[in-house]
């Protein structure tokens, strides 16, 4: 009888042991639901974990590290563009499949697919808004598009945002992000390099600003065009830029690449970018340099006093 009593009270005891393991996988459960619903980010880099509203509120800059986390293309404009001056431009363009490409799905499906998923067209967005007060003219790629691959929507888009500049004698700012040209229209997406370039070139004719933000990563086709021709080149930390992919040339050259091949800072020290600067300094940058680089009227001077204490103002 007592050794049936002991029994009973082990088993219960089992149990009540296996019931608050049970409740604590559910605990657990619960709070991955609860990071992976957005209230925490796990930093890629350093791991370090941070309130997404204060990760936000920096740009998506990790405040332990200083890693960039990507942005679609809205908050790139939030973080650029003062408060209710945004314009967009052609939002009405959308892209075809003149080729009837298929690979492993109808490249229309792709299209579909990508639209019902992000709310995108295609893969930038352009428009007219003001930075601190000063007009511009703002494209902005969005990697979360077939990987902001270069379509012949994209350069369209892009070549009108160049025209609009340049006839209403605005500064040009283009966000960079993309694999390249798109594969899915062949030769018409290589076309689009030729087209944004000359737009580009009767823009300094004018002589006018156009300044590409190089973000991570820029490759491919945008690379080899528009993304190199600014008068200032301004690129994001630890960005990945270049033309093929890393694992192409060392097959190519058979031989290891240093670790810092591509990034930002290596083609800082290269020439081939003339700054590096954080998300977080960004619109300050833009300022100054959008600020120093106005035309000034000759029959004004008093314009000249202006646009120095714009540029102070924004470095303060």
């Amino acid at each position: 009888m007592a050794n049936n009593e002991e029994s009973r009270g082990l088993k219960s005891l089992l149990d009540w042991f296996a019931n608050r393991r049970k409740l604590g996988s559910t605990n657990l459960e619960r709070q991955e639901r609860e990071i992976a619903d957005g209230l925490w980010h796990k930093c890629p880099k350093c791991g370090v974990l941070t309130y997404t509203k204060d990760l936000k509120a920096n740009q998506m800059v990790c405040v332990e590290c200083g890693h960039h986390n990507r942005v679609d293309s809205d908050e790139r404009i939030r973080q650029l563009i003062d408060i209710n001056t945004w314009k967009p431009l052609d939002e009405h363009l959308r892209p075809t499949d003149p080729l009837q490409f298929r690979d492993r799905k109808p490249y229309s499906d792709r299209l579909r697919e990508m639209e019902d998923k992000l709310g995108l067209i295609d893969a930038v967005k352009t428009g007219l808004g003001e930075i601190n007060g000063l007009p511009i003219a703002l494209g902005v790629m969005d990697f979360r598009f077939m990987g902001g691959s270069m379509g012949s929507v994209v350069g369209e888009k892009l070549t009108r945002l160049i025209e609009q500049a340049t006839q209403r004698q605005y500064p040009v700012v283009i966000v960079c992000t993309s694999g390249g040209a798109r594969m899915q229209e062949g030769m018409l997406s290589l076309m689009q390099m030729a087209k944004i370039s000359a737009a580009l070139d009767r823009h300094r004719q004018a002589k006018l600003l156009y300044i590409p933000i190089l973000a991570n990563p820029t490759t491919g086709g945008v690379t080899a065009s528009f993304a190199m021709l600014g008068d200032i080149i301004i690129a994001e930390p630890k960005a990945t830029i270049g033309f093929a992919g890393r694992r192409v040339i060392e097959q190519t050259l058979r031989e290891k690449l240093p670790e810092d091949f591509q990034t930002a800072e290596d083609l800082l020290k290269h020439g081939f970018v003339d700054d590096i600067v954080s998300r977080t300094q960004l619109k300050t940058t833009l300022t100054q340099l959008i600020a120093l680089h106005q035309p000034i009227p000759t029959t004004h001077p008093m314009v000249l006093w202006e646009t120095m204490r714009l540029s102070s103002t924004a470095a303060e």
